[in-house]
């Protein structure tokens, strides 16, 4: 009977466009000289295609178990199935889920080496998921991973003693790249004459889209937005729009999959989260040579070129507007794309993991 290869595992909740999802399929798709695959907890392949076309190239390498609400001890057996059937040697898991059912599976599976990334800490500001997450982490004995260092010194706070290394999210530099703006705006459909100001994400109230709707309003009439995404808010946005007299001005692409060309197509890059964990869209945009603001919520301020990105307190239509008109009107003397390039390249990112799956298990939290 032929051995199967030893294998890496990531584990997430689900598969839909987002950022920690972002950041697996970069591992997965630079993980060139191990074999790796995906586990989504949750979903079908079907709903997941559906929403996301790029992972019709990666079928084979992603499965989903479908998981229902609630606790499903049966998921723990799949996965333990899962591992032993691959022959897995690493498992890497994303969010307090994936630790619970796949750290448990992998350490009754025998797999030696556990890796755990948070990817923002809001959940331990409630006491009993703090107490869960901490039980997790004691059972699986994961190497703790931080994606940012406010992710970091947030877990600090609650558990001071814990061993917690930072690795920092990337982008793929190569992929956003600066282009040609005329271009990338007629293959959006987008005005080519004029500035452009661009936001993208899910249109959900957490985004603060419609703060940015407000502010924008407020800047002179040559001016338009783009705003890429779909989601529950879409409607309410299309109606203060009109509400605000813009609408001619606002352009709701919808999902875009090109978003390359979208960061190439604005000529700012405007993030109004009110909450965020250490978001990849402001690192995209300022690889693709595009100005940022945006709100100073969770992760961002690390995610911003200090020299050439604006911060703003989230909720605040009047200061938005004010650094936006600021930003466009300064002279260009720092290139964003830079930043990206010597601190945030998803290369970087990769190669640190692979170094981390590499060196065993360090003693959990």
């Amino acid at each position: 009977m032929k051995t199967q290869p030893p294998c890496s595992l990531q584990i997430v909740q689900h598969l839909r466009p987002g950022g920690i999802e972002t950041l697996v399929l970069e591992l997965l798709q630079r993980a060139v000289d191990e074999h790796m695959l995906v586990v989504s907890l949750e979903g079908n392949q079907g709903q997941a295609l559906d929403a996301w076309p790029v992972l019709e190239q990666l079928t084979g390498r992603i499965f989903f178990l479908d998981k229902q609400p609630g606790w499903q001890p049966i998921v723990i057996r799949h996965l333990h199935r899962l591992m032993k059937a691959n022959n897995v040697r690493s498992v890497h898991t994303h969010h307090i889920g994936p630790l619970i059912y796949g750290g448990i599976a992998a350490r009754v599976a025998g797999v030696p080496i556990r890796l755990h990334t948070e990817h923002d800490a809001w959940h331990l500001e409630d006491p009993r998921r703090r107490r869960l997450q901490r039980l997790a982490l004691r059972l699986v004995s994961p190497k703790l991973i931080a994606d940012a260092d406010f992710v970091a010194d947030a877990v600090r706070q609650h558990w001071p003693t814990v061993d917690i290394r930072v690795v920092r999210n990337g982008v793929d530099t190569e992929r956003f790249r600066p282009g040609d703006r005329t271009e990338a705006r007629r293959i959006l459909g987008l005005p080519v004459a004029g500035t452009l100001i661009g936001s993208g994400g899910r249109l959900e109230a957490v985004k603060g889209h419609d703060v940015l709707v407000d502010a924008f309003s407020r800047l002179p009439k040559h001016v338009h937005l783009a705003i890429a995404g779909s989601g529950r808010r879409a409607e309410a946005l299309r109606r203060q729009a009109d509400t605000l007299g813009i609408a001619g001005r606002v352009h709701f692409l919808g999902r875009v999959d090109d978003m390359p060309s979208f960061y190439r197509a604005i000529d700012l890059y405007c993030q109004p989260s009110h909450q965020e964990g250490m978001p990849l869209a402001p690192l995209e945009a300022q690889s693709c040579g595009t100005l940022v603001v945006a709100t100073d919520v969770g992760g961002t301020r690390e995610a911003v070129c200090p020299l050439s990105g604006r911060l703003v307190p989230r909720g605040d239509a009047v200061r938005l507007a004010e650094q936006i008109q600021a930003a466009l009107s300064r002279p260009r003397d720092t290139e964003p794309r830079e930043f990206v390039r010597k601190h945030r390249d998803s290369h970087s990112m990769a190669q640190t993991y692979a170094a981390l799956r590499q060196a065993g298990v360090a003693p959990g939290a």
